[in-house]
């Protein structure tokens, strides 16, 4: 056989049996690690491990009255948490989030109660109220191209000083009136503030809004193109805009979409406790910050999930009556805040570096 002959391939033979060869670009990371890249995952060991410490050091917790109480606790800052975390996933922050709660139940009380209208229209004119808060700052924010942290922190000095000066001047007070005797405040409750019994345990109706709210997230999330946009206004603005992404409207509607759950968290306080406190709400937008943040939503933007946030807000809720139910000194709460944040932020590193490695 000649060499022209040896070095002729053979047509029609089958590929050599063995291990297939493949080259990093097209091989697949173990299961493990790419479970653990999820943002929602950490947050979700976290909860689960809360939850067993305070089930060993707090018996009262595994009584269903006080499960219920952690999980209403746990959606009143979770519905909040929710918007709060699609804007930080876009890549901004709202400081004005925990007093536009308390502008939108002031709006819709003094109204209501000083016009004697139909508690409805005090809701829906809230509603407005509200959104065109949102719309502002995030206009705010592309017209001047500040950071949002700025303007934002120039809205809730604005409401801040405005809800506790307008309260005084509309009813003489810090307070507003109780509306409970007004038309339409029976149904709106029901709404807004009510509860159901599951088992001969009474539960919020907020519970089940945050879970529907945070379904709905999950979708447009994962499921839509405005999903996309958010993501990519929230990675990198320029490359966004580049591939035309409307990042103006994005941005904006995220804003007001923080709006909309300042509106409802302010609707269920006032539907709840029939009056609201001019003064309040100072302090609760870190919290809904921290629980994104502990949800997994990184402070750089464009990435995060709808689902992280949830057990970002049921460990605080978590936390917060389980001290309670453990007899501690409730001071405990704010040192108990500071290391689930910081773990988180030290988790969100290893996410963020564990998801980009190669």
């Amino acid at each position: 056989m000649s060499m022209t002959q040896q070095s002729t391939p053979a047509v029609g033979r089958p590929p050599a049996s063995g291990p297939r060869q493949t080259d990093g670009r097209t091989a697949r990371r173990p299961l493990v690690p790419r479970l653990l890249a999820r943002p929602e995952v950490g947050v979700f060991l976290g909860a689960v491990a809360v939850l067993v410490f305070f089930l060993i050091a707090a018996p009262p917790v595994r009584d269903g009255g006080s499960m219920a109480n952690i999980l209403y606790q746990s959606s009143t800052i979770g519905i909040m948490a929710l918007p709060v975390a699609l804007l930080m996933i876009g890549g901004e922050f709202d400081l004005s989030s925990g007093v536009a709660v308390i502008s939108s139940a002031l709006t819709a009380s003094m109204l209501s109660y000083q016009l004697s209208l139909n508690v409805w229209t005090g809701v829906i004119v809230a509603l407005v109220v509200s959104l065109a808060i949102g719309a502002f700052n995030g206009w705010m924010v592309m017209r001047t191209g500040l950071p949002s942290f700025l303007v934002t922190l120039g809205t809730f000095l604005i409401l801040q000083g405005a809800n506790l000066a307008v309260t005084k001047l509309v009813t003489g007070n810090v307070a507003t009136d109780d509306i409970s005797d007004m038309d339409g405040f029976g149904q709106a409750r029901k709404v807004f503030a009510s509860s159901f019994g599951v088992g001969g345990v009474q539960v919020k109706i907020t519970v089940i809004w945050w879970l529907v709210f945070a379904a709905l997230a999950t979708w447009v999330l994962l499921r839509t193109k405005y999903g996309n946009w958010i993501f990519a206004v929230g990675g990198d603005k320029g490359s966004a805009r580049a591939v035309g992404v409307p990042v103006g409207f994005t941005k904006i509607t995220l804003f007001m979409l923080a709006g909309f759950g300042a509106w409802f968290v302010g609707m269920h306080n006032l539907f709840s406790f029939n009056t609201v406190q001019s003064g309040e709400g100072v302090g609760q937008e870190l919290i809904y910050i921290a629980a994104a943040v502990i949800g997994g939503c990184l402070l750089t933007g464009g990435y995060g999930s709808a689902i992280g946030p949830v057990f970002g807000a049921f460990m605080f809720g978590m936390v917060q009556q389980g001290i309670v139910y453990a007899g501690w000194n409730p001071d405990w709460f704010k040192a108990f805040l500071g290391v689930m944040l910081l773990g988180a932020v030290l988790i969100n590193l290893w996410v963020q570096r564990t998801a980009t490695r190669r």
